[in-house]
This record gives C-alpha cells, sequence and structure tokens, in this order.
C-alpha cells in the first residue's frame, strides 16, 4: 500500500496507528489523503493482528483543521468538481466508519470541518484539554452532507447539532465533553497514555463480541431495532465462537479470558457474520 507522504500507518502489537503530519497547514486534509483513507481501512481489516484502530496527529496535534481550503479553487472548483470532491471525502468517512474493527480518535489541538468529520467516524473519541472542535460549512456557503449531519445528530442530539452548524463557531474540549461529542477529556501530557490504554483494552476483548455490537449499534441508529434472521445469525454465531468457549471457561476457570489468539470474524456484504 502506498500512502501519501502526509499520511502513515504503523502497527504496534494488535493496534494500529494512522498517523496525519501536515503541520505546516494544521493537518489539512488534501484530496490525495482523503482518497487513500479507504486503503488504510481495508489494510487493517486485512491484518490479522490488528484488532483496533488509533487515528491521530503528529507529535502533540493538531488532530486536523479540515479539509484544505485552497484546494476549493482548484480540485473542488464548479459544480461537478465539487460533487465529486464532496464524494471522496464521504467515502473515506464511510470506509472508517463501517470497518468492522473498533476505532479511536486521539484528538488534541485543532479538530476542525473535515477533521471532525474524520474524528465522528471513529467509534471512539479521547481528547486532550486544548482540543478545539468545529464543523463550518456555514462560513463557506456549504450544505454539510445527509450522512455526515447524521453521525453530528447521532452523537450529540438535535439540539447541538443545530448549534454546532448554524453558528460555525469553536467548542473547547469542556463543552464537547458535555455534550457526548468526545468521550474522555485528559491533560496534554497524559491524552496519548489514556488513549493508547483504551486502545489496549478493545485489543483484549472478545472479537465476535465488538464486530457484532458495532454492527447492532449501526443498525439500531437506522431505526431498524426489530429482531429478524440477520440478527439472529450474529446471536448464533457467537454462540457457536471460540470467543464464547473462552469466555466461559475462563469465568468458571476464575482467570482472566484471552481472546488474543482467536481471529477477528469475516462478514458478508450484509454486515453479518460470513
Amino acid at each position: 500500500m502506498s500512502l501519501p507522504e502526509e499520511l502513515s500507518l504503523t502497527v504496534d502489537g494488535p493496534v494500529a496507528t494512522l498517523t496525519i503530519d501536515r503541520r505546516a497547514k494544521r493537518n489539512a486534509f488534501a484530496l490525495r489523503m482523503w482518497q487513500a483513507i479507504p486503503d488504510v481501512v481495508r489494510a487493517v481489516e486485512d491484518d490479522e493482528t490488528v484488532r483496533v484502530l488509533v487515528v491521530r496527529g503528529a507529535g502533540d496535534g493538531p488532530f486536523s483543521a479540515g479539509a484544505d481550503i485552497a484546494e476549493f479553487q482548484t480540485v473542488r472548483k464548479g459544480e461537478e468538481a465539487a460533487a465529486a470532491y464532496s464524494e471522496v471525502v464521504h467515502e473515506a468517512e464511510r470506509a472508517l466508519a463501517t470497518m468492522s474493527k473498533p476505532s479511536v480518535a486521539l484528538i488534541q489541538g485543532w479538530c476542525v470541518g473535515g477533521g471532525c468529520e474524520l474524528a465522528l467516524a471513529c467509534d471512539i473519541r479521547i481528547a486532550d484539554n486544548t482540543a478545539k472542535f468545529g464543523i463550518t460549512p456555514s462560513k463557506l456557503g456549504v450544505v454539510y452532507h445527509q450522512m455526515s449531519t447524521a453521525r453530528v445528530v447521532e452523537t450529540v442530539g438535535a439540539a447541538w447539532a443545530r448549534y454546532i452548524l448554524f453558528t460555525g463557531e469553536l467548542l473547547d474540549a469542556e463543552v464537547a465533553l458535555r455534550i457526548g461529542l468526545v468521550h474522555e477529556v485528559h491533560p496534554v501530557e497524559e491524552v496519548a497514555a489514556k488513549a493508547y490504554a483504551l486502545a489496549a483494552t478493545l485489543a483484549q476483548r472478545a472479537p465476535i463480541t465488538l464486530a457484532g455490537a458495532k454492527q447492532l449499534i449501526a443498525r439500531a441508529v437506522a431505526g431498524e431495532a426489530a429482531e429478524d434472521e440477520w440478527s439472529q445469525r450474529w446471536y448464533r454465531a457467537s454462540y457457536a465462537s471460540r470467543d464464547y468457549a473462552e469466555g466461559v471457561s475462563a469465568f468458571v476457570e476464575k482467570r482472566r479470558p484471552d481472546f488474543t489468539t482467536i481471529p477477528w470474524p469475516k462478514l458478508d456484504q450484509d454486515g453479518a457474520p460470513a
């Protein structure tokens, strides 16, 4: 896999890290960077040693100041080019959000516009106390994409989604925590350790449970709460899994379960266990 120079993917045990390093532009995303995100997701999905993806800015941040506005006069100029550019961005968001493995956004400093969109596509967001959040289409004359808008509403509710999208103003980490935009806030010197400790915890949990929970949560958010054959497939797969056998044995034997040698479940095109 070949990535643009501003992005790197590294693996340390069960945790992969996607690092954004374009600090001269506050880690603003160029088109080539958005185009690379689906490749990153495929690499994480295909690596059987990886259980969790952390997304972060290099060093102590920033996370990302969003899309590179300088490109709006070139690759995003005109209605057709703008639509094509937006589809690339949203394909990146979709790829990250629908990945079967969990993701953690480690957020320091700026997390604005497309950067906030990228963070919201991650399952869990851990921020430092300098982080600033905002989604700014009202300052650009752009209507925010339906899928992205829905993700904001899902995360903070309709009332705060209105405030964020109508004003385009920045929120500090304290407000972001209060409204549920992030899950935890820590001091600058502690946040990376906290995020990676959480990633390590997720990596130790049962793969079938995490993969299944992610799919069932997505369905619930989409308004599909009824039991059906699709959800029953997940239940049956879990009860027949090595994960379940190990979890029960560990409980009976009064020891910590070891799921680390159990492969991540493969999913079919419907998001059910293959």
